[in-house]
């Protein structure tokens, strides 16, 4: 078992690697693996349920002790990016179908792997969980409501065919792994050092059923779609550090809300598009899947530089007594 977790662990801190890998293959091999796209609904499921199960209820005390930066994050995770969604889609007039894939990833809660590269950056991690799971239990109310008023105009969206989606595959499966997780308590943990590997696999089934299905909309449209998915997890992270800064947040509560505005349940786009509207549509969702892992990698790398307020005011004391002691 405890080979199983160190290698589960060992995937996880690879993902993107994984991610790219089999992004890549799916679309130079598509017919090995487009027998996974009709099974795209129950491995994000699955990976929900593995999330529930990560959760305590004491995960959520963090909203009550410090409520700003959690409740802050949360609003800026469904303003920022669907307007920035927006504004790309207008910028370079996307078409239709790739639009609201667009909108789509910008519609969804905060991406499952965002706690990680959180805990990475050296950020609060407590905030980071708090703001995930706020905003994943608010899903199927916010992401099809703002799915409608931004997307309407270029295809006809179900406000209640996206709820019930979402009810299914995410909000069903989360809380039964929070119960379950309640029920069983210590018992779970020897499950959870397992769930990195389940999620990847989960994640990087999404993607390549994606890719596989669409190749010749990715050959026609690819670097379109790529440059802008680029754009808008860049620009998320900029805008929530940004904010976190403007707010005079704590360093570390800044780097928690920008990489939990920058990275999106992009899976859970990417479900919907290939549900609701079109194959071409969940290609953005598929793209920013496994561009948002290299990225928050990198982003998280840069950010575990820059020292947190505590260790800034540890490092003046020890500079406070070193100076006394010379003198």
């Amino acid at each position: 078992m405890n080979a199983l977790i160190r290698f589960s662990q060992f995937v996880g801190s690879t993902f993107a690697v994984w991610a790219l890998v089999f992004a890549v293959l799916a679309f130079v091999l598509p017919e090995g693996f487009t027998w996974i796209a009709p099974y795209i609904s129950i491995l994000l499921g699955i990976i929900m349920f593995g999330m529930g199960l990560t959760l305590k209820l004491s995960d959520f005390k963090q909203v009550v002790k410090a409520p700003k930066p959690v409740l802050v994050t949360v609003l800026a995770q469904y303003t920022i990016m669907p307007l920035i969604s927006i504004l790309l889609v207008w910028a370079f007039q996307l078409p239709a179908e790739i639009a609201i894939g667009v909108i789509l990833v910008g519609c969804t809660p905060g991406g499952t792997s965002s706690n990680v590269m959180t805990f990475l950056a050296k950020g609060n991690v407590a905030v980071s969980i708090a703001a995930t799971s706020i905003s994943t239990l608010l899903a199927p109310v916010i992401t099809p409501m703002l799915t409608l008023l931004l997307a309407s105009a270029l295809l006809p969206v179900s406000f209640m065919a996206m709820f019930i989606s979402i009810v299914q595959i995410v909000l069903i499966p989360v809380v039964l792994g929070i119960f379950v997780n309640y029920l069983l308590g210590e018992r779970v943990e020897k499950v959870v050092g397992v769930l990195p590997l389940v999620s990847v696999i989960g994640i990087i089934g999404v993607i390549a059923a994606v890719v596989s299905t669409n190749v010749q909309n990715i050959i026609e449209t690819g670097l379109l779609i790529f440059a802008v998915v680029i754009l808008h997890n860049l620009l998320g992270y900029a805008a929530g550090f940004l904010l976190g800064k403007v707010l005079n947040f704590k360093v570390q509560d800044q780097k928690a809300v920008s990489i939990e505005v920058g990275m999106q349940n992009s899976g859970l786009a990417a479900t919907l598009a290939t549900a609701h509207f079109s194959p071409i549509a969940a290609v953005p969702g598929a793209i920013f899947s496994v561009w948002h892992n290299i990225s928050g990698s990198l982003v998280a790398n840069w950010m575990s530089k820059i020292k947190n307020d505590e260790e800034g005011t540890e490092a003046q004391k020890e500079t406070g007594q070193t100076e006394e002691i010379i003198t």
